[in-house]
């Protein structure tokens, strides 16, 4: 099962390996995870750029909304046709979120394999706070409580963040969901290996700060 993320999983196994050297396992996970956000930083730009625009046709589709409420169909064909002549697209802002599932995979991986190209998975091995960083959920007492704390903070300084700029945000799909998930990832925690609580913790602490970043003055 999985068969294809073998070669990916054990690049990213000797990666990690190499970072432990000077650093320990549980800041490599965070090196290896912020390489991956300036990897799709170029995509969260993009993201944001789409996000303006598509602000900038509300009061168009509401017009649409008007016109055609009764007719749904009539209604979706007329706001991608008016989504396609501005060069917007409804999904751009999801592709940062989406593209992290395979790093994301990757790394939960690396923690809950015995043997990674034939050999015995030493990561299985690491530790932080006394605690091993493959140990799930709750058996990952005390650090799931400091992990699933820190996610907790990050949450609700997104989420207020975002209520402060509904406007910036009101052209996102989904976005009364998408605003919620930091707190999914809360609870994601009392069932992943640590690792993958760690890897959480920093890209969405990541993805709270560039946010604020690139839509400061939206």
């Amino acid at each position: 099962m999985f068969g294809f993320l073998d070669v990916p999983v054990e690049g990213a196994y000797h990666l990690i390996q190499a970072l432990t050297g000077p650093l320990s396992t549980a800041l490599a996970i965070v090196v290896f995870t912020l390489g991956v956000r300036l990897l799709l930083h170029p995509l969260a730009r993009s993201a944001v750029r789409g996000e303006r625009a598509r602000a900038a046709l509300m009061p168009e589709i509401g017009a649409l909304r008007e016109k055609h409420g009764g007719d749904r169909d009539r209604l979706a064909a007329e706001v991608t046709k008016l989504q396609q002549e501005s060069g917007t697209s409804l999904f751009a802002g999801c592709l940062p979120l989406l593209l992290q599932l395979p790093f994301f995979t990757v790394m939960y991986r690396l923690f809950t394999t015995a043997t990674i190209g034939g050999e015995p998975n030493s990561l299985l091995g690491a530790t932080l706070f006394g605690t091993p960083l493959g140990a799930h959920g709750l058996a990952g007492s005390p650090l799931v409580f400091v992990v699933a704390a820190g996610l907790a903070v990050v949450a609700w300084f997104s989420v207020r963040w975002q209520d402060r700029h509904r406007d910036a945000t009101a052209a996102v799909p989904g976005g009364k969901l998408l605003r919620l998930l930091p707190y999914g990832s809360v609870l994601a925690t009392l069932v992943l290996p640590q690792a993958a609580g760690i890897y959480l913790l920093t890209t969405t602490a990541w993805s709270t700060a560039e946010r604020a970043l690139l839509r400061r003055g939206s």
